[in-house]
């Protein structure tokens, strides 16, 4: 399997993980904004990868397949992060939400697909407005310096929850002719 610069990107983000993971635990001061400066970077990373294999039509199977599990798996391991910190129902809420659709739309994609119907579970631009407050969200509520950064992460965990409501629906819907079908 050829690797290129995207994939590469990708296999980056990975190995991120464990070190965003990490700082998160380290005992000093700059703890949260180290951590929260790796999630931001790693979340950088998977636009430009993405943009890059689509610029440079370098897509492969391999990158299909890594990228959304990168992207997922840092997600998560955020969410759950921020839910511990923060240890309140009204975090862990919005979080387990977010959880619970990403692994529904995950099966669902993975289940059109195997029907021959992809495309009608593609992302729209609703789901990468979710996306985007969502990592707001998550940078915010890692790095926490503050009240009012704590504010700006909570409403932004609150925007992206709805989001999250919102495309969900809208896949579930896209695909309820095929999800109902006997």
């Amino acid at each position: 399997m050829p690797f290129n610069i995207p994939t590469l990107l990708t296999l980056f983000r990975v190995v991120l993980i464990p070190f965003f993971m990490l700082a998160f635990y380290l005992p000093f001061q700059w703890a949260p904004l180290a951590c929260a400066l790796i999630f931001i970077f790693a979340a950088v990373t998977d636009w430009f990868d993405g943009y890059l294999a689509r610029c440079w039509k370098q897509t492969t199977q391999f990158g299909a397949f890594l990228d959304p599990v990168a992207d997922k798996v840092i997600v998560a391991m955020a969410l759950v992060l921020v839910a511990e910190y923060f240890h309140a129902w009204w975090i862990t809420l919005p979080a387990a939400t977010m959880i619970a659709r990403e692994i529904i739309i995950s099966a669902l994609r993975e289940w059109m697909a195997e029907i021959g119907k992809r495309n009608s579970v593609a992302v729209s631009w609703i789901g990468k407005v979710k996306t985007t407050a969502q990592m707001l969200a998550l940078f915010a509520l890692l790095w926490h310096p503050n009240d009012m950064i704590e504010g700006v992460g909570v409403a932004a965990l609150y925007i992206a929850a709805v989001l999250t409501f919102w495309s969900m629906f809208q896949y579930l819907s896209a695909a309820r002719g095929d999800l109902l079908e006997r």
